[in-house]
């Protein structure tokens, strides 16, 4: 893991692999929780953690480069969510033959896979969920649709998402849910974050 200044209150840390971002995600909650740490936002993404609103950089990263993650499973600070899902996305056809199975193997996978929030971006409450093999990566479509409906699950590269949303996207879809994921007016707003556990149940 290196660190970096960014700006005049903000860290970077880089990262080796997905597995050591999430180990330093949650080590970095852990301390600001226990007040060992002053950052006002910890964002993970795909290989990086961001610190912002560090009072003093030069001296926190000098302290973190002195702690070492403790060795949780991942997701092991969070409470699982069990996202109720009706598989009967228009891709699954397509998924199906990435992956060399048919759809009901597809279908049998993902509602056995552990997934794990791994970071959010490209829309407020989307979650990057991580926990499938990188053997099953599937590519994106090659025209994004002009509209994919809110609560939509897809999967693109290594990940699953589910759009919280109505919004353009070029995840392949694979089914549906009801679940509210983004709402203004709850604490968080988003249902979903980082190093949270999520399973994809079949809706009954």
């Amino acid at each position: 893991m290196r660190i970096r200044p960014v700006g005049a209150h903000a860290l970077l840390l880089d990262c080796d692999d997905a597995e050591q971002v999430e180990a330093w995600r949650a080590e970095l909650w852990r301390r600001r929780a226990a007040g060992d740490l002053a950052a006002v936002d910890i964002v993970p993404a795909a290989l990086t953690v961001l610190l912002d609103g560090v009072p003093d950089p030069e001296t926190t990263a000098a302290r973190i480069a002195g702690w070492h993650p403790r060795a949780t499973a991942a997701g092991a600070d969070a409470a699982e969510v069990r996202v109720p899902t009706v598989y009967d996305g228009a891709d699954l056809p397509a998924v199906a033959e990435h992956w060399g199975v048919d759809v009901p193997t597809v279908v049998d996978r993902l509602r056995r896979t552990r997934f794990r929030v791994a970071f959010c971006g490209f829309a407020p409450g989307f979650a990057y969920l991580a926990g499938l093999p990188p053997e099953l990566a599937v590519p994106r479509l090659a025209t994004p649709r002009t509209r994919v409906p809110a609560g939509s699950v897809a999967l693109a590269g290594p990940y699953a998402g589910i759009y919280p949303a109505a919004s353009p996207g070029g995840w392949l879809l694979v089914g549906r849910t009801e679940m509210v994921l983004f709402d203004v007016h709850a604490d968080p707003p988003a249902r979903l974050t980082p190093g949270t556990p999520v399973r994809l149940v079949p809706a009954s």
